[in-house]
């Protein structure tokens, strides 16, 4: 049940991390922690960055399976 749990979280609440990780070559697990860190010393302030990049992704990846090519508006 544990194992059900963390592994929605991974591939559902990180893949911000994840994506900014792979495009800035940066260790996925370093900047989850960065996250955490800054997110308790500045009140909560990253976590609205966190959300909206996630909603940002989302909408990406949703467009990108509606759209299968160039001409498609």
């Amino acid at each position: 049940m544990l194992q059900k749990i963390l592994g929605y979280f991974e591939i559902q609440s990180f893949g911000v991390c994840n994506y900014i990780g792979e495009r800035f070559s940066m260790s996925t697990s370093k900047l989850r922690l960065f996250f955490i860190y800054i997110s308790v010393l500045s009140v909560g302030f990253p976590l609205i960055f966190y959300f909206l990049a996630a909603f940002v992704l989302g909408f990406k990846n949703y467009v990108k399976r509606i759209r299968t090519s160039i001409w498609d508006f």
